[in-house]
């Protein structure tokens, strides 16, 4: 049976573990190309490229996702490597766990940068690219936070509404491109980033990244003329946006 996806061209933030961990396996085990942009933690990057090149190739890009300077740069060097991007998942994102009253100004643009600010840089530089594509997709990891608010996290709630509203905008704006513009809202995942916003939960129950990397790879293999939006994803025995 031939492979769609085999060779495809993927750039997905956030891969240093985690959901974008899971993803970048799930997608190299269907022997797609695999590129790691962004993150200053070098070992986790590796330890994952490391993973990824027992499957396909993999190419890491660090560096600070939140500066335009290296946006621009990394989709340079993709340009001048693979001419074409097939697949941007943006991944990459930091939660909260403070008290309304207690959020800084520095706090706040921290998490705006990342969750918000960075997937709109890097989408409008990667869209030249995914023109070219012939099955081109975006994947924006969203949250159950996009839908609902917690206490403690109000400031990454609000980013995650901004991204999904994005999303949206973006999926009307370029589908006569034939750009495919996908969210996913999952609730608890046990990632170290959960950990942070939500101390209180263990692992009993919670959704794991390989459930998420799932889903991703249902968008990828599934391109017909029936395009889900959005999925939200819930933990088994939870409402959902709980």
């Amino acid at each position: 049976m031939n492979n769609i996806l085999e060779n495809k061209i993927v750039v997905l933030t956030g891969g240093g573990g985690g959901i974008g961990r899971a993803i970048a396996l799930k997608l190299a085990a269907e022997k797609m190309k695999i590129i790691l942009l962004g993150g200053n933690n070098l070992a986790k990057l590796e330890e994952t490229a490391n993973l990824v090149r027992q499957f396909s190739c993999c190419t890491v890009i660090p560096g600070n996702l939140t500066y335009p300077d290296f946006i621009a740069s990394g989709i340079e060097k993709i340009t001048a490597q693979y001419g074409i991007i097939d697949i941007l998942i943006n991944n990459a994102g930091m939660a909260q766990n403070t008290p309304f009253e207690n959020v800084t100004l520095e706090e706040f643009d921290k998490i705006m940068a990342i969750n918000v600010r960075t997937p709109f840089m890097l989408t409008q530089k990667a869209i030249p690219l995914l023109k070219k594509s012939t099955a081109p997709t975006i994947i924006n990891i969203a949250s159950v936070v996009s839908h609902s608010g917690y206490p403690l996290q109000s400031i990454y709630s609000a980013s995650k509404h901004a991204l999904l509203g994005m999303t949206k905008s973006i999926a009307r704006e370029y589908y006569k491109e034939n750009i495919r513009v996908h969210a996913i809202a999952p609730g608890g995942v046990y990632t170290d980033m959960v950990k942070v916003s939500r101390p209180d939960l263990s692992s009993e129950g919670m959704i794991m990244p390989e459930d998420i990397a799932e889903i991703v790879h249902f968008f990828l293999a599934n391109r017909t003329n029936a395009v889900i939006d959005e999925i939200l994803v819930h933990r088994v025995g939870k409402e959902p946006f709980c």
